[in-house]
C-alpha cells in the first residue's frame, strides 16, 4: 500500500483535539503533518487537556496551542477568527460525540466551537467514542447533517475500545487520517482532459403502470465520484438511475429507468470515454411480461410473476473494453465472500472493483458513508470508514495509478 503523502506540504492545517482517550494520538498526526512540511495550530478543548498537555503538542507543532477564548492571545488579533482564516484545512480528531453535536447544532461556547463557525475551510472528522454513542440516532444524525454540509468523516474503526466495548468507535489511526487528509488537499486537475463515464443509482423493471422491482441504491457513491471527477479537472458523463439527488453542475447527465436504458447508455458511450466507474446497482432480474393495466388484487389469492435475468451491463462493457481503458466496478456482497468479488472482477474483465459488505455498520445503501476494500490484480487496498466524498477521492486515487501504468 502507498502510504506517500505528498499534498500537505506548505499547507496549513489546524487540529482541533477533544476529551478522549484518543486524544494521545493527536501527538503523533501532529508529528506527521509536520514531517509532511505542513504548518500546523493546534486547538484544545478543556477536557482535552486532561488527557494531554498542551505543552506537547506545543513542542510538536511549534505554535502555541490555543485553549481558552479568553486568553490574552499571543499576537493583538481575534484568535479564533485568526485560525479559522490560517486554515487550508481543519481537523478534529479525536472528535467526541459532544464537538459533533455542537458543529450539527452551530453552538459555539469554547475556543473549538467557536474557531469552526468562523472557518470556511474544509472539514475533517474524526470520530472516537464508544459503540453505543456512536451508533445513538443523535449521533448519527448529527454527524448525517455535517457530511450533508460538506464535512468530510474518517472512521471510527472497529475493535476493542477504552471502555471494554468491542465495537465501532475507535478512532481512525494517524496514517489514515493523514492520507484522508492528503486526498481532500490534492491539486485539482490530475484529471484534466479525461473522458469518464460514472453510473449511478438504482433501475426499475417495470411489472405494470404502477409498480416495479428495484433495489434500495441511493446513487450517493456514484454522485460522490462525478463531484470528485469534476473537481479534478474531468468531462464527465453520469448515466442515473431514478434518484433523489441533484447532479453537480458542469457534467452531462443521461437519466434512465430500466437496466435495459442502463445497458444502451454504457454501450453506447463506454467506446469513447478513458475510463468507465460503474456505481449503477442494476436489477438482476426483470419480469418476463410487462401487464399494461395495473394487477388487481384477487381476494384470497396471491401473486406469481415470472423473472428473466437483465443484461450484464458491466460484462457486456468489459468484452469491449480497449487497451488503454479503466474500467472500475462495484460489489455490494452480504458478507465477506472473496472468491466471488475475484470471480468479477476476472469475468468481467474489470481493471479494479470496489467492495463493500453492506451488513457492517456505515457500508450500506442510502448512508453518506462507505467502507471499501479496492481490490485490483497487483493489490488489496482496505479502506477505513469513509464519507462517500473522501472515498470516492481515493477510488479517484488508485484509478489513476491503473490509467497510467497502461500508457
Amino acid at each position: 500500500m502507498n502510504d506517500k503523502v505528498e499534498h500537505l506540504k506548505g499547507k496549513t492545517v489546524v487540529l482541533g483535539v477533544t476529551g478522549g482517550i484518543a486524544a494521545y494520538k493527536a501527538c503523533e498526526l501532529v508529528s506527521r503533518m509536520k514531517k509532511a512540511e505542513a504548518e500546523v495550530y493546534v486547538i484544545m478543548t478543556k477536557s482535552a487537556c486532561e488527557f494531554v498537555q498542551p505543552m506537547t503538542l506545543q513542542t510538536l507543532s511549534g505554535h502555541p496551542v490555543a485553549v481558552d477564548t479568553f486568553s490574552n492571545p499571543q499576537y493583538w488579533e481575534v484568535e479564533h477568527i485568526a485560525l479559522a482564516k490560517k486554515a487550508d484545512l481543519f481537523i478534529i480528531a479525536p472528535a467526541t460525540a459532544n464537538i459533533i453535536a455542537k458543529l450539527a447544532l452551530g453552538l459555539g461556547d469554547d475556543m473549538l466551537s467557536t474557531t469552526m463557525l468562523a472557518s470556511t475551510s474544509p472539514l475533517l472528522i474524526a470520530p472516537a467514542m464508544n459503540t453505543q454513542m456512536y451508533q445513538a440516532p443523535a449521533t448519527q444524525k448529527n454527524l448525517a447533517v455535517l457530511i450533508q454540509r460538506g464535512a468530510y468523516t474518517v472512521g471510527p474503526e472497529g475493535g476493542m475500545l477504552a471502555c471494554g466495548d468491542v465495537g465501532a468507535g475507535r478512532m481512525s489511526e494517524p496514517q489514515e487520517i493523514l492520507k484522508s487528509a492528503d486526498a481532500i488537499l490534492s491539486p485539482r486537475g490530475d484529471y484534466a482532459g479525461l473522458r469518464i463515464l460514472v453510473t449511478a443509482g438504482p433501475t426499475r423493471e417495470a411489472i405494470d403502470p404502477v409498480r416495479f422491482l428495484t433495489n434500495k441504491s441511493s446513487g450517493k457513491m456514484g454522485y460522490a465520484i462525478a463531484e470528485a471527477l469534476l473537481a479534478r479537472g474531468a468531462q464527465v458523463q453520469l448515466v442515473s438511475g431514478p434518484v433523489s439527488l441533484v447532479p453537480p453542475d458542469g457534467l452531462e447527465i443521461v437519466r434512465i429507468e430500466s437496466t435495459q436504458d442502463l445497458y444502451q447508455a454504457v454501450m453506447e458511450s463506454a467506446p469513447d470515454v478513458d475510463m468507465l466507474i460503474q456505481a449503477a446497482a442494476p436489477a438482476d432480474f426483470t419480469p418476463v411480461a410487462y401487464t399494461e393495466q395495473k394487477i388487481k388484487k384477487d381476494a384470497d389469492k396471491g401473486l406469481s410473476l415470472q423473472f428473466k435475468q437483465t443484461p450484464d451491463v458491466a460484462k457486456a462493457a468489459g468484452t469491449h473494453k480497449k487497451t488503454h481503458q479503466v474500467f472500475i466496478g462495484f460489489a455490494a456482497e452480504t458478507g465477506q465472500d472473496m472468491d466471488k468479488v475475484m470471480k468479477k472482477l476476472q469475468e468481467k474483465n474489470l481493471d479494479m472493483i470496489c467492495f463493500n459488505d453492506v451488513t457492517q455498520e456505515g457500508a450500506g445503501f442510502g448512508g453518506d458513508t462507505n467502507i471499501l476494500n479496492l481490490i485490483s490484480q497487483a493489490d488489496q487496498i482496505q479502506l477505513p470508514l469513509l464519507s462517500k466524498r473522501i472515498a470516492a477521492d481515493r477510488i479517484l486515487d488508485e484509478a489513476l495509478k491503473l490509467r497510467k501504468a497502461k500508457l
